[in-house]
């Protein structure tokens, strides 16, 4: 199979990707739903689907922490005062600082228990 770039959906736009993240971790918990519905009669396969289920719910949860603090960062007023001088409301500037994105990316990923 060749390789095609439609894995990789990265817009460049953090809200979007995070929205995207969201969906995915849906579709994986809805997958597992399914997977477990079917295979009731297999206690020794149902066991790890439902762990795998949580973990998906784990991560829409974390990325929703993700989106909310980039929409908070994004949503801060910006106000300025002569020679340039920027003056943050609440010392939140309005594009993300990437260092704190990535550190909470990074938070994400070594917290999140399903060892990524």
């Amino acid at each position: 199979m060749p390789f095609t770039a439609s894995y990789i959906a990265v817009k460049g736009d953090p809200i979007a990707d995070l929205q995207e993240d969201l969906a995915a971790e849906q579709k994986a918990r809805a997958t597992y739903e399914k997977l477990i519905d079917l295979c009731r009669d297999y206690p020794d396969v149902v066991d790890p689907l439902k762990f795998l289920r949580e973990r998906e719910v784990v991560h829409f949860q974390r990325f929703g922490e993700a989106l909310r603090g980039v929409q908070d960062r994004l949503g801060a007023k910006k106000f300025y005062m002569n020679n340039d001088n920027p003056i943050f409301v609440n010392n939140n500037p309005m594009t993300p600082n990437m260092s704190q994105t990535n550190t909470m990316m990074n938070a994400y990923n070594n917290n999140c228990g399903c060892g990524r």
